[in-house]
C-alpha cells in the first residue's frame, strides 16, 4: 500500500499548519523549510496556490495522487458541489472515520489499525483504509482488540460530540456513520474550490 513516509514536520512547516497533528516544530520555526524558507517576499503564482491546496488536502487525508484524482472524478459525477463532494468522500474513508471516532490519535495511526485488522464494519473485519463507509454502517473495534493500550489512550476523554455525523457507543466501542458531513461541520482548513479549479484547467 503506497503512503507518505517522509518527514512530517517538513510538510507541516511548508503549509504552516499541523497537517499530521500537533507539531512542536511550528512554534519554533513557523516558516517553510529550506534555505529560503524564511524569505516571506516570495509570491506564489495562481497555479502554485491551487497546487499547494491540493497537496495539503492529500497530506491531510493521507491519499496519494492516483487515489485523489479518482476520488475527484467520482465527486464530479455526484450531485451537488464538486469540492464539497470531494471532502465528503475523503471524510467517508474508513481510516478517517476511525480517526474521527477517536479510536486512533491520528489518521496515520488509524490507517495502521485498519491494516492490522483491528477494525470491523457491520461486524466484518475490513483492512482496506480507503474503504468507503456508507450512511448507516457501524464501524467498531474488533472484540479481541478492545483492550489495546493505543485505543484506550486515544478514547480517554475524547469528545465525540465534535462530529455530528457519527454516533458513538462507548460500551461496545462502536460508532454509527449517520450521514456524510456537511461542509460547515468539517474542521479541516482546506479551500476545496481551488482544487476544483486546478483539476478543471
Amino acid at each position: 500500500m503506497a503512503k507518505y513516509i517522509g518527514p512530517k514536520s517538513k510538510i507541516a512547516r511548508r503549509f504552516g499548519e499541523p497537517i499530521f497533528g500537533a507539531d512542536k516544530v511550528l512554534s519554533k520555526r513557523n516558516f517553510p523549510p529550506g534555505q529560503h524558507g524564511n524569505n516571506r517576499r516570495r509570491k506564489m503564482s495562481e497555479y502554485g496556490v491551487m497546487l499547494a491546496e491540493k497537496q495539503k488536502a492529500k497530506y491531510t487525508y493521507g491519499v496519494l495522487e492516483r487515489q485523489f484524482r479518482n476520488l475527484f472524478e467520482k465527486a464530479a459525477k455526484m450531485e451537488g458541489i464538486k469540492g464539497e463532494n470531494l471532502l465528503q468522500l475523503l471524510e467517508s474513508r474508513l481510516d478517517n472515520v476511525v480517526f474521527r471516532l477517536g479510536i486512533a490519535p491520528t489518521r496515520r495511526a488509524a490507517r495502521q489499525l485498519v491494516g492490522h485488522k483491528h477494525i470491523t464494519v457491520d461486524g466484518e473485519v475490513v483492512n482496506i483504509p480507503s474503504f468507503q463507509v456508507k450512511p448507516g454502517m457501524i464501524v467498531a473495534v474488533r472484540e479481541k482488540s478492545k483492550s489495546l493500550e493505543v485505543i484506550e489512550d486515544a478514547l480517554a476523554g475524547f469528545n465525540h460530540s465534535k462530529y455530528p455525523w457519527i454516533e458513538w457507543d462507548n460500551a461496545s466501542k462502536s460508532g454509527k456513520f449517520l450521514h456524510r458531513p456537511e461542509r460547515a461541520d468539517i474542521p479541516e482548513n482546506i479551500k476545496e474550490q481551488l482544487i476544483v479549479e486546478l483539476y478543471s484547467k
